[in-house]
């Protein structure tokens, strides 16, 4: 259980460091994309806890729910850094993302398997990478829409 909980610390503050890395002007460019996300997945985690969909046996804090520290380390994090370099700029977009969620369900899902942080149940690994790819085009078509709607851009 310790082994599990350090990792989530490590999952959870690693991607933070990077943050000043961004600089400001990207942070204020795609928070609204990155924030709008964070809570679209935090809802779609709510939704997948209850038909089980995945599995997080390592809960930060009694009903929280587990995979919070993902949301709102990695994923969270790393929207800021694919909008950064492929924002505009659609097929890249669509090709880092393609990389980066097989990257997590193949080797990632693997290791929180191995230190107990988290499991598929109801869905395989076909089915997660679809909701990943159906994610990466509501982010984007989100930042579009900000940008051309709220920003008054292009």
């Amino acid at each position: 259980m310790k082994k599990s909980k350090f990792f989530i610390l490590l999952l959870t503050i690693l991607p933070w460091l990077t943050i000043p890395l961004l600089g400001k002007r990207t942070i204020k460019k795609f928070l609204p994309g990155a924030l709008f996300m964070g809570i679209y997945v935090t809802f779609e985690g709510m939704l997948a806890e209850k038909r089980k969909w995945w599995w997080w046996p390592v809960n930060v804090k009694p009903n929280v729910l587990g995979e919070l520290p993902l949301i709102w380390g990695p994923f969270f994090v790393g929207s800021f850094w694919i909008l950064k370099y492929t924002y505009k700029k659609f097929n890249l977009y669509v090709l880092v993302n393609l990389l980066v969620d097989s990257f997590f369900t193949i080797f990632m899902l693997e290791l929180f398997k191995k230190v107990g942080y988290g499991y598929l149940v109801r869905i395989n690994k076909l089915q997660l990478s679809i909701i990943f790819l159906i994610k990466s085009f509501v982010m984007y078509g989100f930042q579009v829409f900000y940008d051309k709607v709220i920003r008054g851009e292009g």
